[in-house]
């Protein structure tokens, strides 16, 4: 578990129907995270809001995608 600084925006490239679900960190703004969710009716999107809440140790709720929900590569908010 990683505490976010206050607000931040992270870089995300998603891989939706993995063999697993993770969460992996490039560099202090970008991040690759793996869903075995398809990425169909949004259930793709809201694994990755889920993992990334984990990851940070913050609610789902704080966890927001920006830009990007149509797409792999997504701009996400998270909120302390």
């Amino acid at each position: 578990m990683v505490k976010p600084q206050n607000n931040m925006r992270i870089f995300v490239k998603v891989k939706p129907g993995a063999f697993q679900n993770k969460v992996e960190k490039l560099d202090d703004a970008n991040f690759t995270v793996a869903t075995t969710e398809p990425p169909i009716q949004g259930r793709a999107n809201r694994a990755i809001v889920e993992l990334l809440a984990e990851y940070f140790g913050v609610s789902k709720t704080s966890v927001r995608i920006v830009s990007g929900a149509t797409s792999r590569n997504k701009i996400i908010e998270i909120k302390k």
